[in-house]
């Protein structure tokens, strides 16, 4: 399992003006007093906090959270005009660090999770692409990797379905191949993408200028207007593919199809395919109140929360292993336990500045 850098809670000085006292009520023999502790949340961490456990294991630790959800990508805004928020919780590090910068805040926010962005498909589909070298199946462990170096050669060549081997008895595979994203405007799973294609496009290095921009927009506009209209969500997308509507390939995140492996939820014949270069999704809480601290404190270190962490299909930053221990046992679909191990690299996401040129360039947005 990778390493991970890992941020550091500052001293606990409150910022602003106190709201509640985070102590017993009665000199540790009653019980905690539960403190709202209000925050923006990506909508991929929705039905964790929506869930009973969740709620309650956080109740034992004095806290009840309440949380409006919105795209990553969109929440610097919102963080910047509501009053009174304890948090922001986005899926990424670059609207994080965003936020921070209009809160004024200076110490290093956590990471509680993580989680892979990964190619989803159904099996047949996947077998297709594997025909034709846009996709490989280790035989030993049944993971899946996409090929980004040729899904960047299809993109340019304009290939379509039909052109693959296989694709002629698939009817419902037509047109240009291309994978469905959200809108990178507004979601971090789009932005990601588009971080991602562009350092595949830049001879995996990161796009760190201007000329770097202009040199992958051709491609990024390309891949994104293929796609027509984009969702601002990762859910909506993922519910469509869900049920059997747009396109075959959709881009999201790995806990979306692992909450459903591990609570038991039927997956049919769905295919996890990691992109051999991808990008993680760090999901990154800046917290702006003692309350919030505390939220944050919990959620990375909390070992009943991390272990419902999990369940909702996120990797735990502080128990490297728990995710692996979850899904080993998962026979459909095969998730990558130890990502390094996959030959899963990483990409290096660019600094909000060029991310954001990068997103306005595959809008088609004017240089």
């Amino acid at each position: 399992m990778r390493r991970r850098a890992l941020g550091v809670l500052a001293a606990l000085a409150l910022l602003g003006g106190v709201t509640y006292a985070l102590v017993p009520e009665d000199a540790g023999t009653g019980p905690a007093k539960t403190v709202t502790v209000t925050g923006l949340i990506g909508s991929e961490k929705r039905s964790f906090f929506e869930n009973a456990e969740v709620k309650a294991e956080l109740a034992k630790q004095g806290l009840e959270v309440r949380a409006d959800s919105t795209g990553s990508w969109t929440m610097s805004e919102q963080a910047r005009s509501s009053s009174g928020l304890d948090f922001a919780f986005p899926a990424s590090t670059a609207p994080a660090h965003e936020i921070q910068r209009h809160w004024g805040l200076q110490d290093s926010p956590l990471v509680p999770f993580y989680s892979p962005l990964v190619v989803v498909a159904h099996a047949p589909v996947a077998q297709i692409l594997r025909e034709s070298k846009l996709a490989a199946r280790d035989d030993s462990t049944g993971v899946w990797t996409f090929r980004m170096d040729e899904y960047v050669r299809a993109l340019k060549a304009g290939l379509k379905w039909q052109d693959l081997t296989g694709a002629g008895g698939h009817g419902e595979l037509s047109g240009p191949i291309f994978v469905t994203t959200t809108d990178p405007e507004s979601s971090s799973s789009g932005a990601l993408y588009i971080a991602l294609l562009s350092y595949v496009l830049n001879n995996n290095l990161v796009v760190s200028d201007d000329a770097g921009v202009e040199a992958v927009r051709p491609v990024l506009y390309q891949a994104t207007a293929l796609q027509g209209g984009q969702k601002s969500s990762s859910d909506e997308p993922f519910r469509d593919f869900l049920a059997g509507v747009g396109n075959p390939l959709i881009f999201g995140y790995e806990s979306q199809v692992a909450a459903m492996a591990v609570q038991g939820q039927p997956t049919g014949d769905m295919v996890v395919m990691y992109p051999d270069t991808t990008a993680y999704s760090d999901h990154t809480i800046i917290a702006r109140t003692e309350n919030g601290r505390k939220l944050a404190g919990l959620l990375q270190n909390d070992e009943a929360l991390r272990a419902l962490e999990v369940r909702f299909g996120f990797r735990p930053q502080a128990a490297g292993g728990a995710f692996a221990d979850r899904v080993r046992d998962v026979k459909q679909p095969v998730f990558a336990q130890d990502l390094n191990a996959a030959r899963v690299k990483q990409a290096t996401v660019p600094s909000l500045d060029n991310l954001t040129k990068l997103t306005k360039a595959a809008k088609g947005s004017p240089k």
